[in-house]
């Protein structure tokens, strides 16, 4: 995927585009199995590390099975992360341009709740509400039942990550323009979540964004996220991507990573039994989960393998730490193994390539767009300053 001598800048944008959604996708299918645990027993259960597709944690009792039934996870089945990240990207192919909280209200929750779908970890065809996470369900909860005004409803809901986990059509939207990345997800993710977790939103689309520059690199893609995020999301990153920069391997980095996230993190050292304060406003906490996957783009150097095995192995929620990872490396250009594609495509049932040619004819159209805005405004501008003479068409009178 590495873009060759004289290819065009459109076919470049379609590269990232597609590598980062194919990328996501994967990352996800990979994290799924091994959701919940820590790397030690992900250790123990897969006899070393997990290094590609692997069956459900429980085997074929995975219907049965608790915490995760009834859902098949594993066997490379993707999980609502990219359900969460299509859906986004059907939004933008009706809309047609940039998105705010009210193209959530008006497009999203009605796909959520309406369209049945194939659910890979169902294996059946089902309404993706029937599988979405409970702060997801919120989405539909607030604004279909609740008729909150779409900018405000995500207050009041759990803070976590299940606002950033599909931001990343949007940083791909806003290619090599992170500020503009970051305020428009901030305001798509404030239908869903409130706090650190909306601004987490923000952060991962704003990472997207740059690393779809031109040159972009691990470390140019931390600084913007350093450029523009608050608080204790801020924070979090720069301690994270600090301790990652001493390691070159995941294996030595995973417990430092978990160590220089941990102050940030409300949901403590138990992943499936979380502290009375978890997921709970605040300015000074961060979500785990993008501080991790920016950790491991920097201790792969954006190698694609390296970076999504690590935030598997990694534990925890990494389903979605794989996911941002994956979408990170695929935008920077990183190839996406292919086996591992045509397994999570196979297995899934999903083209998951067409969503990316979709926001790849979206993204020019909104692109032209904004050229024609920004144009339009410059000449407004331009009227302004030049005075009463640009006004009349004359000469300005003199006193």
């Amino acid at each position: 995927m590495t873009p060759t001598t004289g290819q065009s800048r459109t076919a470049l944008l379609e590269e990232r585009i597609t590598g980062a959604l194919v990328g996501a996708a994967v990352g996800d299918a990979l994290g799924g199995p091994v959701e919940g645990y820590s790397p030690e027993q992900i250790l123990e259960r897969h006899g070393g590390r997990v290094h590609g597709v692997v069956g459900p944690w429980h085997g074929d009792a995975w219907r049965t099975a608790r915490p995760v039934a009834p859902y098949h996870k594993g066997d490379g089945h993707v999980t609502d992360d990219t359900l969460m990240t299509h859906a986004l990207v059907r939004v933008y192919a009706t809309v047609r341009d940039h998105l705010d909280a009210y193209a959530v209200a008006d497009h999203l929750v009605p796909d959520l709740m309406t369209r049945p779908r194939w659910i890979p970890e169902l294996e059946a065809e089902a309404l993706p509400l029937q599988r979405i996470f409970l702060a997801e369900k919120w989405l539909v909860a607030r604004i279909h039942y609740g008729h909150a005004d779409p900018r405000e409803a995500g207050v009041g809901n759990i803070v976590n990550c299940g606002a950033a986990m599909y931001m990343a059509p949007v940083g791909l939207v806003n290619a090599a323009n992170p500020a503009g990345a970051y305020a428009e997800a901030l305001d798509v993710a404030g239908a869903h979540q409130s706090s650190y977790g909306r601004e987490a939103a923000g952060v991962f689309a704003a990472a997207v964004a740059a690393a779809c520059a031109p040159g972009a690199t691990p470390d140019s893609v931390v600084a913007a996220c350093l450029s523009l995020a608050k608080d204790g999301t801020r924070t979090a990153i720069e301690r994270v991507c600090e301790t990652a920069s001493a390691h070159s391997d995941f294996e030595s980095a995973l417990a430092p990573l978990r160590a220089a996230v941990a102050p940030y993190d409300t949901v403590g050292p138990d992943y499936r039994a979380p502290s009375l304060n978890a997921r709970r406003p605040s300015r000074l906490h961060a979500i785990e989960e993008l501080p991790v996957a920016l950790g491991m783009l920097v201790v792969s150097g954006g190698d694609y393998r390296h970076a999504v095995l690590g935030a598997v192995n990694y534990g925890r929620d990494c389903d979605s730490i794989a996911t941002m990872a994956g979408a990170l490396c695929g935008a920077l250009g990183a190839p996406v193994p292919q086996e591992w594609a045509k397994t999570v495509a196979e297995a899934s049932r999903l083209d998951l390539w067409q969503p990316a040619a979709a926001l790849t004819e979206v993204a020019r159209e909104i692109f032209a767009r904004d050229v024609e805005r920004r144009r339009a405004h410059e000449r407004a501008f331009a009227r302004l300053e030049a005075g009463p003479a640009a006004e009349s068409g004359g000469p300005a009178c003199s006193v």
